[in-house]
């Protein structure tokens, strides 16, 4: 999400920062071209106009233009009004109520409204150990009952039994029946969806909030619809009264207008983000961090948690102990290619590196292939248990068989090899000289992860 609005700010502000002192015209033109930039993202116009007056008011000031650092100054102006315009910070769900906290999720047909609900509902009862039941109200789509059955039973969160013929307003006080009589901490509602904002649907969702007295009301809308969501946004909050939004597919979102406009349009926080198709793909939506991401300044902070929340911490220890002294073995790298399959990919992983944004040209040249890290599982996975510890051995005969075994071919097998020992090597270099000597030496991201290197 925002590689379009990323690489076009980050244009922008690098020859700010070159200049030594800035005038007002220097300014005036910089922010024409961050509106440029807004409009291209999909950021709704009166959003765009509201920013660039509140930058340009704050940026053509005497503080700027007299500072030893003006370029980075007007970064750091831009940089405070995108985590303000975004919700200056993250806005985690709302179960201040007496159990169950009734949670209505509302939004188009589409959307990824029931994936959602499975999502948080998974959220939930792994980070914060709540009972959770998830019901879907939806009564006119086919099966869209059974669809959240199915998600249920896939993450092993209660379901509503469904009875048919009965109307969404009572299935739903059924629902907050049974999560008070059974014990549940939270209880989801799963509204039907249209293809487009229409009376009815406002009408039967407006009834399902009036028997169940929700606590939060979340607008599922997709990323990816642009300008659309605005306006679904604003539809749904003016009748139904959202107290937050959850954005779907961001990750196949190059432009992120919808992130931009919709906090500001409907005054209501994006709580939560979409990142993927796995049922645990669902991130906390932190205004701090995701300005940092769209001014190319990274999410370190993400990346960590991301790590913490993966990688054991026995196994992480032991491996860099093994690594520090270069005793790493084809067992170790396998190790580390699911660790990083797990965090989100490698080119998941670069995005939220600081400065990364300065590379998107490289790194599309590059072009990443996120296949090669299966690839090169499979390459491993073939090899006997003393070929993993001892790959000296490996020669061309048992090359041969492991390319057969693996599905690839030999250069494939003598590349692997290859990486591996420029690997070794770089870990000898991090026990011999730290962190800071090896970068100081030359080193970087490990070798092999770009074709060519």
């Amino acid at each position: 999400m925002f590689e379009s609005l990323s690489d076009r700010l980050g244009g922008v502000f690098d020859r700010l920062k070159r200049r030594g002192a800035l005038s007002e015209s220097d300014v005036n033109a910089a922010l024409r071209e961050v509106r440029l930039a807004l409009l291209e993202a999909d950021v709704a116009l009166p959003v765009v106009k509201d920013f660039i007056d509140h930058v340009r008011e704050r940026a053509v000031g005497q503080e700027v233009l007299r500072s030893v650092t003006p370029g980075q100054q007007v970064v750091k102006i831009v940089n405070d009004h995108l985590i303000e315009m975004l919700g200056g910070e993250a806005a985690e769900l709302n179960l201040r109520a007496a159990p169950p906290a009734v949670i209505l999720m509302v939004g188009l047909q589409g959307s990824g409204k029931t994936t959602t609900t499975g999502k948080l509902a998974l959220r939930l009862k792994t980070r914060e150990r709540k009972k959770v039941l998830m019901a879907s109200v939806d009564v006119h789509r086919p099966a869209a009952q059974e669809q959240l059955a199915q998600i249920g039973r896939q993450i092993d969160v209660a379901t509503l039994p469904i009875v048919f013929g009965e109307m969404a307003p009572a299935i739903a006080k059924r629902a907050v029946n049974v999560g008070r009589r059974e014990g549940y901490d939270v209880v989801f509602i799963d509204t039907a969806g249209r293809l487009g904002i229409d009376e009815a649907m406002m009408q039967e969702a407006i009834a399902v909030r009036d028997a169940v007295n929700p606590v939060e009301t979340l607008l599922v809308a997709d990323s990816m619809t642009g300008q659309d969501a605005v306006n679904v946004g604003q539809a749904f909050n003016t009748r139904i009264g959202v107290t937050g939004i959850v954005l779907t597919r961001v990750d196949g979102d190059a432009r992120g207008g919808a992130a931009l406009s919709m906090r500001s349009v409907t005054g209501r926080p994006i709580k939560f983000i979409g990142v993927g198709e796995k049922m645990d793909a669902i991130e906390v939506f932190h205004p701090d961090r995701i300005a940092g991401r769209i001014l190319g300044m990274g999410d370190v902070v993400g990346l960590v948690e991301r790590a913490a929340e993966t990688i054991e911490k026995e196994d992480a220890e032991k491996l860099a102990k093994k690594m520090q002294k270069g005793q790493m073995d084809l067992d170790d790298f396998v190790s580390q290619i699911r660790q990083m399959r797990k965090m989100g990919g490698l080119s998941g992983l670069l995005n939220m590196l600081p400065g990364i944004g300065k590379m998107q040209k490289e790194l599309a040249a590059a072009k990443i292939d996120e296949k090669m890290l299966s690839r090169q599982e499979a390459i491993v996975l073939s090899m006997t248990p003393r070929e993993r510890k001892r790959p000296e051995i490996i020669k061309a005969s048992r090359k041969k068989r492991i390319a057969a075994g693996s599905g690839t071919s030999v250069q494939d097998v003598n590349r692997l090899l290859k990486q591996f020992q420029q690997m070794q090597g770089m870990m000898k270099k991090v026990g011999k000289m730290g962190q800071k000597g090896l970068l100081r030496g030359g080193g970087g991201l490990p070798p092999g992860l770009f074709p060519g290197r």
